[in-house]
């Protein structure tokens, strides 16, 4: 089974790029599914009901997000209804929405998607090491014919995606991350047949800060004295990673960076 991730959509030039180009990627890469982190998709900070509707409606088949997701009063009720939008699952019990779904399409196997965040230099929510060993035991004991088991880690440290894709090394397909905005170049295959990679960039502006205007940004850092935000305009670029999965095993067999220009 081939997937590919794409990194956090920011705002407008984002969502206009996937909606556009989607298409062609999916029959150009063979692609049996595509999945995006959304948590920035609604004006660089947020998602609302129509923006998670747009990105739908435009092929994508799962989404996940961050800490980022509550911006929108429209959001938590329309996480209740929508079942291919989820949040991390680490935030404590009582919340609106959910923390993992399970992506059915015809024709191909069923794929579980969970989406955890970081604590490190992030907020101080429940443990995602421990949330994230529950929801594969909770797979295993009532899903157990879905093998193919993806994880978005929305997290800010290095170091704790990567400690959180050898403490699954094996029992999950991949783990991969979002939050920077930043594409790494580090996709590899662990020893025990997990797929890593610390962060699939985003699907954004390239000349920006993170996909952000850049003159507000640089206001800031000058003169310390707070700055109104504003997605960038130009060129955009969508970025992530493709896998290629056992769909028997659920064992990840390649992953690789994957980078798409709009001129």
């Amino acid at each position: 089974m081939r997937i590919l991730y794409l990194g956090d959509i920011m705002g407008r030039p984002g969502r206009s790029a996937v909606k556009k180009h989607l298409p062609g990627i999916r029959e150009a890469e063979g692609l049996d599914l595509v999945l995006a982190n959304a948590e920035n998709a609604s004006g660089g900070l947020g998602l609302t009901a129509e923006g998670a509707g747009e990105l739908f409606s435009a092929g994508l088949d799962g989404l996940s997000s961050g800490n980022h997701i509550w911006k929108f009063r429209d959001m938590p009720s329309y996480m209740q209804r929508e079942p291919r939008l989820i949040r991390p699952a680490n935030y404590p019990p009582g919340l609106p929405g959910r923390g993992w779904t399970v992506v059915r399409k015809p024709g191909l196997p069923p794929v579980a998607l969970i989406n955890l965040m970081g604590r490190t230099y992030m907020q101080a929510i429940d443990c995602p090491f421990r949330a994230a060993d529950a929801i594969l035991a909770q797979l295993d004991a009532e899903h157990p014919d879905v093998v193919i088991r993806l994880l978005d880690f929305h997290a800010e440290a290095t170091s704790e995606k990567a400690a959180l894709s050898w403490h699954l090394d094996g029992r999950i397909s991949a783990v991969l991350g979002t939050h920077t905005h930043v594409q790494t170049a580090d996709a590899r295959l662990l020893k025990h047949g997990t797929a890593f990679m610390t962060d699939l960039g985003m699907c954004g502006p390239t000349d920006s800060c993170l996909g952000m205007s850049i003159q507000p940004i640089l206001r800031k850092f000058l003169t310390a004295a707070p700055e109104r935000f504003e997605v960038a305009d130009g060129p955009v670029a969508l970025t992530g990673a493709i896998l290629d999965i056992d769909d028997t095993t659920g064992q990840a067999l390649a992953i690789r960076v994957w980078r798409f220009t709009v001129s």
